[in-house]
C-alpha cells in the first residue's frame, strides 16, 4: 500500500511499527521496535520512498497578486509608522492580517 507523509504522520507509533514490520528488509528500519516516532517516521519514509516534507500549494486564489498588494500595504504601514498615524496604521495592519488569513485558508497540503 502506498502511503503519503501526511498519512504516516497521523498514525500512532504502534501502527508505524506494524508497517515497518511488513517492510522488506531495509537498512533504514532495522531496529524499528526500539525507535520512537520521531526516528521511525523518517526511516519509514526512506524505506517506502515517500518524500519526507509536506509541500503546500495555494489553490483558488491569485497568490502573486496578493503578495504584491501586501508589499504595497507594508510600504503604507511603514509610512504610517513614520507619520505616527494610528488610524491608518491599524487599518493597514488589519488588511495585511486578512490577506494572510486568506492565503492560509487556500493552502492545499500535498506530499
Amino acid at each position: 500500500m502506498a502511503y503519503t507523509y501526511h498519512e504516516l504522520k497521523g498514525k500512532t507509533i504502534q501502527e508505524l511499527r506494524e508497517i515497518a514490520k511488513n517492510v522488506e528488509q531495509h537498512d533504514a528500519v532495522q531496529g524499528y521496535s526500539q525507535m520512537n516516532k520521531d526516528h521511525l517516521l523518517p526511516a519509514l519514509c526512506k524505506a517506502l520512498g515517500v518524500p519526507v516534507h509536506e509541500h503546500a500549494e495555494v489553490v483558488g486564489i491569485d497568490k502573486p497578486a496578493l503578495k504584491a498588494k501586501m508589499r504595497e500595504l507594508r510600504k503604507k504601514r511603514d509610512a504610517a509608522l513614520e507619520a505616527k498615524d494610528h488610524a491608518t496604521l491599524k487599518s493597514v495592519r488589519r488588511q495585511l492580517h486578512a490577506i494572510n488569513r486568506d492565503i492560509r485558508r487556500h493552502i492545499l497540503h500535498t506530499a
